[in-house]
Parts: C-alpha cells; sequence; structure tokens
C-alpha cells in the first residue's frame, strides 16, 4: 500500500466518525428492531409508480412505508425514533459492481512508483530504497510504472532492475494490472527463459537477441504476482486490515451499500479474507465475488473447483455467485481483440489483433456448466472483437438462466449493440476515469483506425437500443466517487445518459445484476432500508456540479454505518 493511502487511513480513521467500527464478533449491522421516521426529506424512490416522497417508515431494517410526512406519521408508533432531514436528498444505496477493494487497500505491495514519470531510470532510487527497507523479504514487489516509459528506455527494461538487484527477486505491476516489470531473478524463480512459449493470454517481451526484456504482458505476468504473494507470511492477515481499516470505511462514505468483487483470487485465498470479515461481524456492504477464471488452469479441474466455492445464502450479505473473465486485454498494450490489426506492432507476433485470455469456445463451456449451478459471468471485453466474441459464447453456451454482463465494453460494432437487449447482456461501463471522456477519445488514434475513436463506450447508443447498462468505478484504477461517475455520465455527448438512467444504472439495474432487486435498488414499501442522504438536490443543479455531492449518512438494512 502507498504511503499516501496509509496517511489517508489515518486521516480517515481520525476525521470521521465510523459507526462501523466494531471490535467484537456481534454483527456490524443487524436489522434495526425501533421504528425509525424520516420527514422532510426529498426521496428519490427510482420506483417509477411513486419517483418521489417526502417521507419513509423504517422497522427490523425493512421499508413499511414511504409517502408525505402526514401519511407515514399517522402509520408511526409513537415511541418511534423521528429524523428530520431538514429537505435533504435521499436515494437507495449505491451499487458498484466493479471495484477491486481487496487489491486497492492490500499492505502486500511495498512500493509505488510515480506514474508521471517519462525516464525509466528515474525509478530507479525509489525501487532501491523499497529493496534496502525489505531486506528480510523474500520478493520485491511494487506497483504503478507507465509502460510507455519502459518502451521508450534507452536499455533493456530488465537491465535497469538487474543493476539493482540480481539476488533478490522484484516484480512490479503497471498502473492498468495489464503488466509486469521483473528482474532477471523473478523470470528465474518463475521459471521464464528464452525457450518459454507464451501462455494463454499473455506475451513474454523479448529483445533483439530473444531473451525476456523483462516486461510480461497480460497474463504472462500473473504468475510472478503469485509466485511474489506466496512468499509473504502475513499476506491474508494485510488484505483483511486493509478490508476492514480502509476499504469499508471508504465505501461508506461514498454512500455505497452493495458492491462486486471484480477479481477474487481463490487461488490467494481472497474468498476465505472476505468470508473472515463477515464472521466477525466487519462487513459494512453487500458483496458478491467474482471468482477469477485462470487461463492456464485445465478446464475440467477448475470448473470442479468453481463449482465447490459455489455460495448463496440469503441470509448473508457476502454472496460468491459470479465469475470474472477476461476476453481480451487493453488498447494502449494492442491486446484487446480488435477485428482489425492494430496500427503499432510491439511484439511482432504473427497476428497483431489482440489476445484472447479465454476463446470463444472455452467461455462458452464455462457458461454452460457454471450457469445451472447459479453463477453469472462479468466478462472483460474491450476491443470489438472481444465484445462479440463474449456475445457470441453466451449465445454458443445454449442456457438462459445467467444475469451475464460485459464490463468496459469501449468498442463495440453497432451491429452487437441490439444483441445485448436479446441476450438479456447487461453492459457496465466505466467513465468515472478522465480518460474516459470525449475529448480523450482521439488519444487512441495511433493504435487503431480514427473513426472507431468517435464513440468509445458508447452508452447513449447501447440504451437506445434497449440494453441494460451499469455504471461501476473499476476502483481503484479510477475514482471511487460515484458523483464523479453519474457527471461524467451525463455531460460526455455524444454518448450521454440523462441524470434517471444513470441513477438506475447504479441502483435498480446493478441490484438485478446481483440478483437482489427484490431487496434493493430502489425505496418502496416491503425492501429493505439501503439508502443515503446526500447535500443537494443532484435534479435541482447543474450537471456540472453532481461531482461536488457528499453524503452525509449511509445506511444498510436501516443501520447506519456513516455520518459525516
Amino acid at each position: 500500500m502507498t504511503q499516501i493511502i496509509k496517511m489517508n487511513i489515518i486521516i480517515f480513521l481520525i476525521a470521521f466518525n465510523l459507526f462501523s467500527c466494531n471490535k467484537d464478533k456481534t454483527p456490524i449491522n443487524p436489522l434495526e428492531s425501533k421504528q425509525q421516521v424520516f420527514i422532510n426529506a426529498k426521496i428519490y424512490t427510482v420506483n417509477s409508480n411513486q419517483p418521489w416522497a417526502e417521507a419513509m417508515l423504517i422497522e427490523n431494517g425493512k421499508i413499511i412505508a414511504i409517502g408525505t410526512n402526514a401519511e407515514v406519521k399517522n402509520k408511526a408508533k409513537k415511541n418511534s425514533e423521528v429524523i428530520d432531514l431538514q429537505n435533504r436528498m435521499v436515494m437507495p444505496g449505491i451499487h458498484d459492481v466493479h471495484m477491486h477493494p481487496l487489491e486497492a487497500a492490500s499492505d502486500n505491495f511495498q512500493f509505488v512508483l510515480n506514474e508521471t514519470e517519462t525516464n525509466p531510470e528515474n525509478y530507479a532510487p525509489a525501487i532501491r530504497r523499497a529493496v534496502k527497507r525489505n531486506q528480510n523479504a523474500a520478493w520485491i514487489l511494487g506497483w504503478g510504472f507507465d509502460i510507455f516509459t519502459l518502451f521508450d528506455a534507452t536499455r533493456e527494461p530488465i537491465e535497469i532492475l538487474d543493476a539493482i538487484s540480481t539476488t533478490k527477486p522484484i516484480a512490479i505491476m503497471e498502473q492498468t494490472s495489464h503488466s509486469m516489470w521483473v528482474n532477471s531473478k523473478a523470470l528465474e524463480l518463475a521459471g521464464i527463459d528464452r525457450n518459454s512459449p507464451n501462455p494463454q493470454g499473455g506475451i513474454i517481451m523479448k529483445d533483439s537477441n530473444g531473451n525476456p526484456n523483462g516486461l510480461l504482458i497480460d497474463n504472462s505476468g500473473n504468475l510472478i504476482v503469485d509466485l511474489a504473494i506466496a512468499s509473504i507470511p502475513n499476506s491474508e492477515q494485510n488484505d483483511y486490515e486493509g478490508l476492514i481499516n480502509y476499504s469499508l470505511p471508504l465505501l461508506s462514505k461514498n454512500g455505497i451499500t452493495s458492491i462486486c468483487d471484480a477479481r477474487t483470487y481463490w487461488k490467494r485465498n481472497h474468498h476465505l479474507t472476505w468470508k473472515r470479515v463477515e464472521d466477525n461481524g466487519k462487513l459494512t456492504v453487500r458483496v458478491n465475488l467474482g471468482l477469477w477464471l485462470y487461463p492456464d488452469e485445465d478446464d475440467d479441474t477448475q470448473i470442479n473447483t468453481l463449482k465447490s466455492l459455489y455460495s448463496n445464502d440469503p441470509n448473508s450479505l457476502l454472496k460468491i455467485n459470479q465469475i470474472k473473465l477476461y476476453a481480451d486485454g487493453i488498447i494502449i498494450n494492442t491486446t484487446a481483440a480488435m477485428q482489425d490489426n492494430y496500427l503499432l506492432d510491439f511484439f511482432e507476433l504473427p497476428t497483431n489483433n489482440g489476445l484472447n485470455y479465454v476463446s470463444q469456445d472455452r467461455m462458452a463451456k464455462y457458461i454452460a456448466a457454471l450457469e445451472p449451478i447459479g453463477f453469472d459471468f462479468h466478462i472483460h471485453t474491450i476491443g470489438n472483437r472481444g465484445v462479440n466474441e463474449a456475445l457470441n459464447a453466451i449465445a454458443q453456451s445454449g442456457t438462459s438462466l445467467g444475469r451475464h454482463r460485459l464490463t468496459h465494453v469501449e468498442y463495440v460494432n453497432p451491429s452487437d449493440y441490439n444483441r445485448f437487449n436479446q441476450l438479456n447482456v447487461t453492459a457496465d461501463a466505466q467513465v468515472a476515469g478522465n480518460f474516459s471522456k470525449p475529448e480523450r477519445w482521439h488519444e487512441n488514434d495511433e493504435f487503431v483506425t480514427p473513426s472507431l475513436n468517435n464513440n468509445i463506450i458508447p452508452l447513449k447508443s447501447l440504451k437506445l437500443a434497449n440494453a441494460r447498462i451499469t455504471l461501476s468505478s473499476d476502483w481503484d484504477v479510477s475514482s471511487l466517487n460515484p458523483f464523479v461517475g453519474m457527471q461524467n455520465a451525463v455531460t460526455r455527448y455524444p454518448q450521454e445518459l440523462t441524470l434517471e438512467e444513470v441513477v438506475k444504472a447504479y441502483t435498480i439495474n446493478a441490484a438485478y445484476v446481483m440478483r437482489q432487486e427484490d431487496k434493493v435498488g430502489t425505496l418502496e414499501v416491503g425492501k429493505e432500508a439501503d439508502f443515503i442522504v446526500i447535500n443537494q438536490n443532484i435534479f435541482d443543479i447543474s450537471k456540472s456540479k453532481i461531482s461536488q455531492t457528499q453524503v452525509l449518512r449511509t445506511y444498510l438494512q436501516g443501520r447506519l454505518i456513516y455520518k459525516k
């Protein structure tokens, strides 16, 4: 974890009254048994039958009345607790169905590089300091370089790290997590040499003599991370403490009451860490885990393992009912699966239109095997070929029970727009990052045909084709703040959404994806009371001010878990 993150933890814990603190094993979010009457509010319900209300009655964690002040007061008991919200806006708790809260806060990464650095030689002092500080560590593991900085290096990337150490393995994850920078010792321990074939979904970059040059692209770097983390004696404790001390409080502060962990590495026991959080009464959010589908695993063996991990207890906030897989890579690595060749050729491979972590046929096989168990698939798709093949795989699987979604959807063929609705596939997009804004789209002109960059992340086109849309953060790649994503989504002409559509994307649409739309996602009688109070009515202000919205209170099952 970075020093900045550690400092933020300290500041956050001091500055805010965390109602989620709980040192014993009493459940963190027991249903509130006393009646609570919330009055004088501007309640946006996301319920088309009753879009707005001014009061709400909660008992045993559920909404038992919602309407005018007079209507709700008449249904309340005399001893009810009355909470006057003084005309503040209330809305359902935010859902974020693609984020990495465990990875974002874990202390397993020992240092972070400056991603804006343009001279790779200037990375060396920070790496040397990390080696010196962690002399007893088996591996030195860092994060944050920019791959183009290394592409522009005057000497091979491996030489820069080997000048620091050839006896201590060093591995540094690129800021997008789609490549690794390693020294020769790390390659040796991973068994990678000049004769090693590219793994499925990955590329081992070579120098002019055919030797690995220290850059491992996409899946070729995952083995390295597994080795490094396996060497850390307290890695699972680091994950646990990161969740309870940083990520979970930060989610509550941002009004987020439901999430999907978008890459649960079960070989690293991520699922057991989440279970420990719940068992210890520390869980302050509804969670669906997306078990990582390892591209190099034997299919039948992996399918059996994934089946054994399925868990969908209706009384639990934690569910293991999703599978996360990558169909392709990313545009800036030229690994996103495109139908046409890239304009640049970094790797000199037989093909230059991206790669597949998991092929269409394999995706279809996994979906056919795991969907009947209850698993929904969360598929990373950035290139237009990746999107098309994932949709093909869902159709090819022959099943119809799933609530699958394609995430990122940066490049989509217009001929595929209607297929989202036809196949009941959700389009999950992330627009909180500045890179997703329309004024940045043509920065990709050097990679792909410029005309393809006219409608990156085509939200409006997908909506017009009746696709179900969710919006998420991909935190910690982009801002966790949902109101940043909302503002960007309504201002990204020509591919913008209305504010009503955006709020649905963060609430009821996402609740459907998590199979909990019968419990949460709207504020109506009979549903559980997950809601937030915010400082301004986002429907009454300029679109350019939505990102300034602050969460004043967050409630989970009627229980106050955050107050500003």
